[in-house]
């Protein structure tokens, strides 16, 4: 719970405010950017919400930050916007929400299919989220984009019997994954799944691309709201920016509208654009 006494002091007044406990992970500069920004280390209220549908989506981020860095000056019902989350996006696709201090902030996402559902990588561990994906028909598959973002995926594949997906080279991460992932070519694991090896971030990062419409990129690849186009970052490269620039280029080879990262803002776009959009950094990347 954030803590009034360690407020910021670049939040505007008014009724929301974020504490110096804020890992600047970017979870509330997405779910509401009205109201939260970029403040250098930290994120802050920079307009306090006026509107309804805004304080919706200012109390989605208290709720899902992941270090409970977001607070109010009152007590506030939470219940009603707790039920949002799984949130949805698009076509049986949700945004998990309660991202996880484990995976620094990532965010998590859930698929609904009629042949098994999947998660892909890991939210908290909480009661509420159980409970809605138990009412979502549970979770066969997690599907894991690399070693940072597994958080609780363990505890999410004993309660529902999942089986994890994760490639070999991180697979100190989660060592009792269920399936295992090796070599670095494009495999079409079901209908309508790809698994994409993409390694770069870190030697074993792979995304995934569902009904060639949804890539979920994990650290590969995000939207940057502040250049308005692709991004990528040579400085959260773990392992090589050569192998993460080849990947990138990979994925030319593959048609998708949604980009759903692990950090980062999810974007949707057109197909030709999309695919404009990529061409272009990996130009930028093979340069930089």
């Amino acid at each position: 719970m954030a803590d009034i006494k360690k407020r910021l002091p670049r939040n505007v007044p008014g009724e929301f405010f974020v504490d110096s406990t804020c890992i600047d992970c970017d979870t509330c500069r997405q779910l509401a950017p009205e109201t939260f920004e970029d403040s250098g280390d930290y994120s802050v209220v920079y307009a306090q919400p006026e509107t309804e549908a805004a304080r919706r989506k200012a109390i989605r981020a208290l709720l899902s930050c992941p270090t409970g860095s977001i607070g109010t000056l009152h007590e506030i019902n939470t219940q009603e916007v707790r039920e949002d989350f799984p949130l949805p996006l698009e076509d049986g696709v949700y945004y998990a929400g309660f991202n996880s201090p484990k995976s620094y902030g990532g965010n998590s996402y859930f698929v609904r299919h009629s042949q098994g559902n999947w998660l892909i990588d890991s939210p908290k561990y909480l009661p509420h989220l159980i409970k809605k994906f138990e009412e979502l028909g549970g979770i066969k598959y997690i599907f894991l984009t690399h070693r940072d973002d597994v958080a609780e995926a363990d505890r999410y594949a004993k309660k529902f019997n999942s089986h994890r997906i994760i490639h070999q080279a991180d697979l100190s991460a989660q060592p009792d994954a269920e399936i295992v992932i090796e070599g670095y070519e494009p495999i079409e694991f079901s209908p309508e799944f790809w698994i994409i090896p993409t390694p770069g971030h870190t030697r074993g990062h792979s995304v995934m691309l569902y009904k060639n419409r949804f890539l979920f990129t994990g650290d590969h690849l995000w939207w940057s709201r502040h250049s308005q186009r692709l991004h990528a970052s040579k400085g959260v490269c773990w392992y090589s920016w050569t192998e993460q620039t080849r990947s990138m280029a990979k994925l030319q080879n593959f048609t998708f509208e949604w980009i759903l990262p692990g950090h980062g803002q999810r974007i949707k776009l057109a197909k030709d654009v999309m695919k404009q959009e990529l061409e272009a950094l990996v130009k930028r990347m093979q340069v930089f």
